[in-house]
Parts: C-alpha cells; sequence; structure tokens
C-alpha cells in the first residue's frame, strides 16, 4: 500500500530542510543575486515575492539545483546540495519550472508517471506501488478522468494540474513553483493555489513559491521573503512583511494595507507608483 497521502507526522518539527548560506548568483558577469541568506524549515509555506528582475526565479533555479552559485551554498538537509547524487536529491525536492513543457502527444498518465523515474534502478523496474501512486497522484489533484488526454490539449490550468500531480507521484518532501499562477485567469489561479494549500495543509508538504500577486502571497504562504535588486530585504509572517514602508522601499508603490475582508490576511490596495528615491537595500543577514 502506497503511502503518498499519508501525512508526513514529523512536518513540523521546525528541521532546516533547505537554505542557502551567503549565497551569490550570476550569469556570466552579471551578479544577479548576492549574500542571500535563507532557512526553509519542515512544513513550512513560502512565498518569494518582489519586483520584476529582482532575482526570484533565480533564488529559486540555485535552490532546486539548476544553478551554481558562484560563491556560498545551498545545503539540503545540512548537506551541500551541489554535491549530492542527483537521484538523491530528485526523491527529496521537486521543482516546477514558470512554463514546463511537455512533449508533443504525451498524455497526462505518462507526464505523472514520469514522476516515479527517480524511484527507479536497474533492479527496481515500475511496479505495481508505481502504478498505485500515479492513479492516486491523479485522483489527488482531481486530473484523473483527463489521464488520457495529451497534455498540450489541456488548460492552463489543467496544464499546471498536472504538472503538480507529477510532483505529488515523485513523493517528494519539498516542493518548489515557480510562478505556478502565471497564464491564468483569477478563478485558475485560486484553483492552484488551493491545491498547493492542501499538499501543505493536509500532506505536510514544505512548499517555496514565487508570486507576482502580494494579496495571494498573503493570503496562501505563513511567511513572506521579499526581494529587491537582487538581496533579501525582508521575510516574516505576511503581516510583518506588507507593510506601507516597504511596499514603497520595494515595490515603488504607495499602497494602503488593510485586513483581506474575506481571509483577514494583509490585502495591498494601490494608490500610485513612487519615484525612487531611496537607496538599494542591504542584504538581510541571518540571524
Amino acid at each position: 500500500m502506497t503511502q503518498l497521502l499519508t501525512p508526513r507526522t514529523e512536518a513540523r518539527t521546525g528541521r532546516v530542510r533547505l537554505s542557502a548560506e551567503q549565497v551569490r548568483l550570476a550569469y556570466d558577469d552579471r551578479v544577479v543575486v548576492d549574500g542571500l541568506d535563507l532557512e526553509l524549515t519542515e512544513g513550512s509555506f513560502t512565498a518569494i515575492v518582489g519586483p520584476n528582475g529582482c532575482g526570484k526565479s533565480t533564488v529559486l533555479r540555485a535552490l532546486g539545483r539548476l544553478m551554481r552559485p558562484t560563491s556560498g551554498q545551498v545545503l539540503l538537509d545540512g548537506r551541500a546540495i551541489a554535491r549530492t547524487p542527483t537521484r538523491e536529491v530528485a526523491r527529496i525536492l521537486g521543482l516546477l519550472p514558470q512554463t514546463p513543457v511537455a512533449p508533443e502527444g504525451l498524455t497526462v498518465g505518462d507526464l505523472v508517471a514520469r514522476g516515479r523515474h527517480p524511484h527507479q534502478t536497474w533492479l527496481r523496474q515500475w511496479s505495481r506501488d508505481d502504478e498505485a501512486v500515479v492513479a492516486e497522484a491523479l485522483s489527488w489533484t482531481d486530473m484523473a478522468d483527463l489521464a488520457d488526454r495529451p497534455v498540450d490539449t489541456l488548460s492552463g490550468g489543467q496544464r499546471q494540474r498536472a504538472w503538480i500531480s507529477m510532483a505529488l507521484a515523485q513523493g517528494t518532501d519539498l516542493l518548489l513553483l515557480d510562478e505556478p499562477t502565471t497564464y491564468l485567469d483569477l478563478s485558475h489561479q485560486i484553483d492552484v493555489l488551493e491545491l498547493v494549500g492542501r499538499l501543505h495543509a493536509e500532506l505536510g508538504r514544505t512548499v517555496v513559491l514565487v508570486l507576482h500577486d502580494l494579496n495571494l502571497a498573503a493570503r496562501y504562504a505563513q511567511r513572506l521573503v521579499a526581494m529587491k535588486d537582487g538581496v533579501l530585504v525582508a521575510s516574516g509572517t505576511p503581516e510583518e512583511v506588507l507593510t506601507e514602508r516597504l511596499l514603497a522601499d520595494v515595490f515603488e508603490l504607495e499602497a494602503r494595507v488593510l485586513p483581506d475582508p474575506v481571509a483577514g490576511t494583509p490585502m495591498v490596495v494601490p494608490v500610485r507608483r513612487l519615484r525612487r528615491t531611496t537607496p538599494s537595500p542591504q542584504p538581510l543577514r541571518a540571524g
């Protein structure tokens, strides 16, 4: 019997699962992120926010071992992720890029089955347990009826649920999502975020995602990490991070922060764009 839907009993121990220590990230000679210190604990739900081009997606790529720091290091369960075998990383951490692309004609069922590849070896090939995990993942995300549909024929919201199904079948404790609501209308954004929220709340998955919508980030995430110009400038609960001062300094936005009438979380009401009058922020140091 598969354990896919069994909640992680150790989910909220506070143990650090993924961390960055003084990480610098660059594309050739252009430094994009500098001096990043970040800790992600077991069972947490973190949203990385910030203006366009601030390095959010680059940070997620480094946390997922798709980009090697030019200095500093990323640790997975206390070990340097760069020196951890790829298959082992894939059993622990799942990363969904901003616009994942499936091969033409690949069905939803075949896509989700690919999530089992890290568990395959020469001695352990496809099994009934793998088949059961795929079936459970499809059922859990309400995609079972679409298992035979080609991924490239799905709507945007359905495609995102198909990719999340694959990550669920992968059986990872850590789930990293880069702007999972991009190009989706509001109802499908809510659909995807509700699904991710259930992964966190019901199955104890540790979730890190990049979001542009501050109000949705505040509603669904327990912790926000705000970035600007390649540095982490604020980290804490949505109430601690989404202040009118921070919105002015980081987003160059005059805004009012009010309680969301539905969720009670901070709700940003824009007033006007501000001209930049403050110097570039300094990195937020750990501790």
